[in-house]
């Protein structure tokens, strides 16, 4: 990656846990806001990354639930 993708790439997991922290699940939108204005090529970047890791992170939640259901299904049988 370059400079760019890796700065914006930073930025993204330090938003996902600060808005995790501070229970604002949409406050990655503002940081973007706020990132367009000064560098279109860095909001772009973190737009990027951000979406990249909440599919995975909500991509995730979904396969444990449905791992965990059937492992409890397994065992009831």
């Amino acid at each position: 990656m370059g400079v760019t993708e890796d700065l914006a790439d930073a930025l993204a997991r330090d938003v996902l846990a600060a808005q995790d922290e501070m229970g604002q699940e949409r406050f990655y939108l503002e940081v973007a806001k706020m990132l367009a204005s000064m560098s279109p090529s860095m909001e772009e970047g973190f737009m990027t990354a951000m979406r990249v890791r909440l599919a995975e992170r909500r991509a995730r939640d979904l396969l444990v639930r449905k791992l965990d259901a059937h492992r409890k299904a397994a065992k009831g049988d």
